[in-house]
Formats: structure tokens, C-alpha cells, sequence
């Protein structure tokens, strides 16, 4: 975002490691929480609802089977968030900026709509999961609970000008929320060692059964997010950079192990949530749970205790407020870098919600509130879908040396990546034809 003229960061107070020469005489806690920040605002965006409802039906329908494919799409978001981090501090730019230098402005308006869509379908899985929560905490229609979404734009507004360290501290407590609330789902419900292991054994075999492909599918695209891609390299570039080839090698290094930490904990979290409709549906006959709601309303009868259910609620409020940020700001940087255009952050939060508000509220009359659960996942499917739009530009920007000089991306860490993007695309692919074979079967 740095490279726009007269263009500010929305929230310039961001640290980044290892930009200061003092930066060893600091105290220990401050230099781990200066590398934790940008990645735990990324990382958040990896615990929406979207993830519940994809972790949920992937554990209630075949257990531990599919733990595998999180663990791989965890591991993969770690390596690609590396690209962006490093992207961002080697050259200045963030994606979108990288994108428009390199590319015309066919493509970019292209790469700008796809990235638009992925915010917005992470943004329509906040207000499902958000409005979900309220209904389930409060007993409000689905319907007045989506309404009552619109108001996070007033969170926003009034965060603006606060700086990022204000937004750091709410975005910290609601991550140590879920993560509290599923390390108590968890003692309530113990998974089974030996099924969870087994789980976490790569086997493609298990992607033939009915309907595993699509979760699988899904898993990948709550995991993988592409607008996080554009969002971490340009939050990690902060108000100022490191001078000098060292000093930017030392903040890259320092920034992965940041962003490492923040993505390893979104994957437990998530890794939890899995377990949860492992152990307590698949394990217990429930293996068709419909969805969150489903899921919160078996939980207390299932496991004996009003808490599950209490404590399954309130994460899900957590989840849905904490990703907010990370849509709202990945908006911002899309907007700025693409099409070169600025605007104040509840403005564009305000835009983004009232767009999402009409196929959230839609879907819900049309096909009614038990139908949530699918809607949440199809959102995820559709990230999915838009990964390889990001990707692809991601790797080609780290090993152009015009943008990143001495700093780009090894051979090896850019062959990964490529990797990465070929089973993504093999996959979506697998997932457009079955989807197509079956329309052609019904027929």
C-alpha cells in the first residue's frame, strides 16, 4: 500500500520484525507479540464460520477421514502466507500492487472481481455464521440475526484512527476465545487417539466416498483463503521498512515465524472443530448432522451438559465478529492496489455487508434456515474456486526480479507453491465435473 501516492495505512502503527535497530534490547514478550500481530489478523480469517461448517460436516459425516486434508491445506496456507509476507517486505508492494505493475488492466480488473468475490463470500459466511449465533444465544429469527450483522460497520468506525494495537488487543481476545471455548468442547468430549492418528494418515482413497470430495474441496478454501494472500503482504509492510537487503532478510525471517505460530494455532482451532463432530456425532450415530445448528442443539443432549452447547455458541459469535477485520482490510488493499482508489474503512465495510446481506437473506427465505449449513459451504467452495487467481500471480511476482531484487523466493520454496496450486486445481476441476456428472445423471 506504501507505493500509492498520498495513501495511508489504515491502521500505520503496525510493527514490523525486525525493522528496528534496537529491536534485541527489547523485552522478549514485546518482540514475540511484534511478530505475532500481522499474522494472528491473518490467521483469524482461518477460524470464520465458514471453517465451522466444512470442519463440522467433514467430522460428523466421516469422522476423522478428511483431518488429513486440513492438516495438508494448514501446511499449504503456511507456505503460501510465507510468499505474501515476503513479497510485501522484500518490494514494498502487496499483491494487488505487484499485480497491477506486471499485469494490463484487463487483467487486473479481472484479478480485482475475483478478489472482490472472495471477500464477499467470506463476508456472506460471517453473516450466516454471525446471525446463526444470535439466533442460537438469544432465540432472534435467522432473519433479524442477519439484519443485526450490519452493525459491526459501527465496530469498525469506531476502531478507525484508534490505531492497530487497539485492534490488535480485540482481535487477540476473541482468537483466545474460540480457542478457550474448544479447548473446553474438547475435555467435554475427548477424541479417540487412535481414530484421530489414524486420520491424520494421507490417504486419497477416502475422497471417493459420497460427498467427501466436496468437503474436501471446502476444507481447502476455509483454509487457504485467497483475499488473506492480498491482506498479509500489505500489513506486514508496516509504517516503515527495514533498510537494506539484511535488515529485510532478518524481518522476513522474523515474520514467518510470527505468521507460523498464528496459522499452526488457526489449524488447531480448526483441527479441534473437526474432532468435535468426529467425536461427538460420527462417534455417537449422528453421522448426518445438517449443520452448525444442528450440531449446537445435539451437543448438550449428546454430551449431558448445557455447556457444550453454551460454550459452541459463543465461540461462534467470536468467530464471526474476529473475521470481520480480516475481510474488511483485504477489501481495502484489493481496492487500492488494483484500481488505485482509496476510502474510509466503515465505508467500505458498510458496502461489503449491505452486498452480502442479499444472497445471505435470500438463501434463508428461499430455501429456509435449515439450509445454512449448505450455504456455509458452498461459500467455502467458492474460495476455493478462486485460489489459483491469486496463487498464480503470488509465485510469479516472488521469483520476478524486478519487483523483489535480491530477495526472491527460492526454487525450492516456488516449486512448492507451484505444487500447491496443481493439486488445488486438480481438485477444483474433480469437483466441477462431478458436480456436472451428477446434474447430467438427475436429468
Amino acid at each position: 500500500m506504501v507505493s500509492i501516492p498520498g495513501a495511508a495505512l489504515p491502521f500505520p502503527d503496525i510493527m514490523v520484525p525486525g525493522r528496528s535497530a534496537s529491536r534485541a534490547h527489547r523485552p522478549f514478550l514485546r518482540r514475540i507479540a511484534g511478530t505475532l500481530a500481522p499474522g494472528m489478523l491473518v490467521a483469524v480469517g482461518y477460524m470464520d464460520p465458514g471453517n465451522w461448517a466444512t470442519d463440522i460436516a467433514a467430522g460428523s459425516a466421516f469422522g476423522f477421514d478428511l483431518l488429513f486434508v486440513l492438516v495438508a491445506a494448514g501446511l499449504a496456507a503456511i507456505v503460501l502466507q510465507s510468499l505474501a509476507l515476503r513479497l510485501g517486505i522484500a518490494s514494498g508492494l502487496d499483491l494487488a500492487q505487484a499485480c497491477r505493475r506486471r499485469y494490463g488492466t484487463g487483467a487486473n480488473v479481472t484479478l480485482w472481481l475475483l478478489a472482490e468475490l472472495a471477500i464477499l463470500a467470506t463476508d456472506v459466511a460471517e453473516v450466516l455464521g454471525s446471525a446463526l449465533a444470535i439466533k442460537l444465544l438469544l432465540g432472534f429469527p435467522l432473519w433479524a440475526g442477519i439484519v443485526l450483522t450490519a452493525g459491526d460497520t459501527l465496530i469498525v468506525l469506531g476502531l478507525e484512527g484508534r490505531g492497530f494495537r487497539r485492534m490488535e488487543a480485540i482481535v487477540a481476545a476473541l482468537v483466545g476465545t474460540i480457542a478457550l471455548c474448544f479447548l473446553i468442547e474438547l475435555l467435554i468430549v475427548p477424541p479417540d487417539g487412535a481414530a484421530l492418528a489414524a486420520g491424520l494418515a494421507p490417504d486419497l482413497s477416502r475422497l471417493a466416498q459420497p460427498g467427501a470430495l466436496a468437503l474436501a474441496v471446502g476444507i481447502v478454501g476455509a483454509t487457504v483463503m485467497p483475499h488473506n494472500l492480498y491482506l498479509h503482504s500489505s500489513i506486514v509492510q508496516g509504517a516503515t521498512l527495514p533498510v537494506g537487503e539484511a535488515g529485510k532478510r532478518r524481518a522476513i525471517c522474523d515474520a514467518n515465524k510470527g505468521s507460523i505460530m498464528a496459522l499452526l494455532l488457526a489449524m488447531m482451532v480448526n483441527g479441534a472443530i473437526l474432532a468435535l463432530g468426529a467425536g461427538a456425532f460420527h462417534m455417537t450415530g449422528h453421522a448426518q448432522v445438517g449443520g452448525i445448528e444442528d450440531a449446537y442443539r445435539l451437543l448438550s443432549p449428546i454430551t449431558g451438559t448445557a455447556a457444550a452447547g453454551l460454550f459452541f455458541g459463543i465461540a461462534l459469535l467470536a468467530s464471526g465478529q474476529s473475521s470481520t477485520f480480516t475481510g474488511t482490510l483485504a477489501g481495502q488493499v484489493v481496492l487500492e492496489g488494483f484500481l488505485v482508489m482509496r476510502m474510509p474503512l466503515w465505508q467500505r465495510r458498510l458496502i461489503t455487508r449491505l452486498i452480502a446481506l442479499v444472497p445471505a437473506m435470500t438463501g434463508v427465505l428461499l430455501l429456509g434456515e435449515h439450509a445454512v449449513g449448505s450455504m456455509l459451504v458452498v461459500s467455502q467452495m467458492v474460495l476455493s474456486l478462486q485460489l489459483p487467481f491469486a496463487i498464480w500471480p503470488l509465485i510469479r511476482a516472488n521469483r520476478d526480479p524486478a519487483i523483489m531484487k535480491g530477495l526472491r523466493a527460492s526454487r525450492f520454496h516456488a516449486a512448492f507453491a507451484w505444487l500447491i496450486l496443481a493439486a488445488i486445481l486438480i481438485a477444483d476441476l474433480w469437483l466441477v465435473c462431478d458436480v456436472s456428472i451428477g446434474v447430467f445423471q438427475s436429468r
